[in-house]
C-alpha cells in the first residue's frame, strides 16, 4: 500500500521547512505532497487520498477548519489523519478543531521532531 502525505500551506517557505522536516520518510517510500490553499488541499486530498494531512488554518478559498469537515464528512475519506497546524492557540481555536474531525491540533512554530514522529506514528514506521 503507498503511503502519501500531504502538507497544506499558503506560505511556500513553511511548506519546503515541513517537507525537508519530513523528507527522509521517502527513503522508505514516502510519498511528499504540497498544496498552497484550502481548495488545493481538497482536490489533492480527494484525488490522492492521503495517509496524513499536515494542514494550515489560515488560508485562502477555504480554512484548514473548511477542509477538514469537508473531507471527514466525505465517506472514504472520514479515516484521512488530520493534523491541524496554526499560529493561533487559543482554546476556542482548539475546540473548532475538534468539532471538524481534526485528529490533532498543533501550534506554529512547531517542534520538527514531534512533526516527524507524528508522521512515523500515523503511518505505522515509527
Amino acid at each position: 500500500m503507498s503511503r502519501k502525505i500531504l502538507i497544506v500551506d499558503d506560505e511556500p517557505h513553511l511548506r519546503m521547512l515541513i517537507h525537508q522536516t519530513l523528507e527522509e520518510l521517502e527513503d522508505d517510500g514516502v510519498e511528499i505532497l504540497t498544496a498552497g490553499n484550502g481548495e488545493e488541499a481538497l482536490a489533492t486530498i480527494q484525488a490522492e487520498q492521503p495517509n496524513l494531512v499536515f494542514l494550515d488554518v489560515m488560508m485562502p478559498k477555504l480554512s484548514g477548519f473548511d477542509v477538514c469537515q469537508r473531507v471527514k464528512a466525505t465517506p472514504g475519506l472520514a479515516g484521512t489523519y488530520i493534523v491541524l497546524l496554526t499560529a493561533k492557540g487559543q482554546e476556542f481555536d482548539r475546540q473548532k478543531g475538534a468539532e471538524v474531525g481534526a485528529n490533532i491540533y498543533m501550534t506554529k512554530p512547531f517542534d520538527p521532531d514531534a512533526l516527524l514522529d507524528k508522521a512515523r506514528e500515523v503511518l505505522g514506521n515509527g
